[in-house]
């Protein structure tokens, strides 16, 4: 009789102690909007329901959750557990509603595709317009914010398929190299160095060197190149869109490290020429980062076949993507 009544103990303290999905999105909202009334706003609740939520959550948990300094608000460590918990588990519940009710109107599905690099977008385009003609039914979406930092995105449920030319390799996820390519020192044509055979790391010391808004770590002009060979070049420009970049550079404002096939569109229209870094050239791929449990879904494998067939750089001896993925 003691062994049952103890039994039932733990289980009433399971049940009071229940953390529902709706605590958990107040406190993402919370940590979103920065207050509780604005996070109200957003969730459809009277600041009074949401507070009353709240501190009954505390009282069961026997702990606060954010604690108030005037109008600052500031998540305790089991708020701060509870918040990577709700960004952890939410997105996956918002992925599955929407993938149930397209499947109730009869839609296949939304293929979500994060972008980790600025010159991924314009090779992306070459994809999306036959997969859409090839696969009616289903939706691409593609999302540009997490460029440098969608590994979490596709960990979340954020996204399906991250293109990315920099893989980070975590149990779970795998890449799949769809489009091979040469890092190149894009140039006036006008300028001395249009002239030369290949770019040696010294011959970037009085040029200005434009380049996305990255951090150093993540340029491959820089860890590939400049960095081993102890260079900098004389100022280093940001820049965030490819059109204007490489109109500076066609005006003899600057140098820019792009992919060859990128500098060769441009080619046509801008006065600019590509030259090979170093001796022997930086070979990068483009690679398509997948979550493993995903891969026998259709219309996914579908997207990553179509990728590679229409790869114009493949290496020589190269198995096909069909043989990687499986």
């Amino acid at each position: 009789m003691a062994l049952f009544h103890q039994s039932m103990k733990s289980t009433h303290e399971l049940r009071i102690t229940m953390i529902e999905r709706s605590h958990l999105a107040i406190l993402r909202e919370v940590h979103r909007q920065g207050s509780l009334t604005a996070a109200a706003d957003s969730l459809y609740l009277s600041q009074s329901a949401l507070s009353h939520s709240m501190k009954k959550l505390e009282q069961q948990l026997g702990t606060p959750v954010w604690t108030k300094s005037g109008r600052s608000l500031h998540f305790t460590q089991a708020g701060q557990y509870l918040l990577r918990l709700a960004e952890r588990v939410l997105p996956q519940f918002e992925h599955a509603e929407s993938q149930m009710q397209q499947f109730s109107t009869g839609q296949r599905g939304t293929l979500r595709i994060g972008m980790e690099c600025h010159p991924c977008y314009q090779w992306l385009l070459k994809v999306v317009n036959p997969y859409l003609k090839a696969w009616p039914d289903v939706d691409v979406d593609v999302k540009q914010k997490f460029q440098f930092g969608g590994l979490g995105a596709l960990f979340g449920y954020e996204i399906d398929v991250l293109v990315t030319p920099d893989p980070l390799l975590r149990p779970g996820i795998r890449y799949i190299p769809v489009f091979d390519y040469e890092q190149v020192l894009v140039v006036d044509a006008q300028s001395p160095l249009a002239e030369a055979d290949y770019i040696a790391p010294e011959m970037l010391l009085d040029q200005t060197l434009i380049t996305y808004p990255v951090e150093q770590s993540r340029l491959d002009i820089y860890t590939s190149f400049l960095t081993p060979a102890k260079c900098s070049p004389r100022k280093h420009k940001l820049i965030e869109t490819t059109d204007i970049m490489l109109q500076m550079v066609a005006a003899g404002r600057g140098v820019a490290a792009l992919p060859k096939w990128l500098a060769k569109e441009y080619g046509d229209k801008l006065s600019i020429k590509a030259v090979r870094l170093g001796e022997t050239g930086i070979q990068k791929h483009i690679h398509l980062g997948v979550r493993e449990t995903d891969l026998e879904i259709d219309y996914l494998s579908a997207f990553i076949t179509l990728a590679d067939s229409l790869s114009e750089h493949r290496q020589p001896g190269e198995n096909s993507t069909a043989t990687r993925v499986n």
